[in-house]
């Protein structure tokens, strides 16, 4: 429902959603309405047990999104293959300024 929302939204520019299990679907779901959202430039999704599959969502929507600046996946389950989709969309993404990644199972390989 809120996913929803977010793709016409045009005036809420901060979304937190931390401690929320907001899950890979969830995430999936934020993912497809940033695709298309144009205001919003902050959004906290610290601790919502965000794995792989959820960071590959994202970085799909950061490849397109030209409007978030800050992105926090902190505390989440996001292994080694969901940073490199993250770091892979980062190549193409230019609006995105802080992504924050701390504690997750990102380990050496990732970093």
């Amino acid at each position: 429902a809120l996913a929803g929302l977010l793709e016409h939204n045009t005036t809420l520019t901060s979304l937190d959603l931390r401690h929320n299990a907001v899950g890979n679907k969830g995430a999936a779901a934020l993912a497809r309405s940033l695709e298309c959202n144009g205001t919003l430039t902050s959004l906290n999704l610290r601790s919502n047990k965000i794995g792989d599959e959820g960071a590959h969502a994202l970085a799909k929507a950061l490849e397109r999104n030209a409007t978030l600046t800050y992105l926090n996946l902190g505390e989440n389950k996001v292994g080694v293959d969901g940073a490199s989709a993250l770091a892979k969309a980062l190549e193409r993404n230019r609006a995105l300024t802080t992504l924050e990644l701390w504690h997750n199972d990102v380990g050496d390989e990732g970093g």
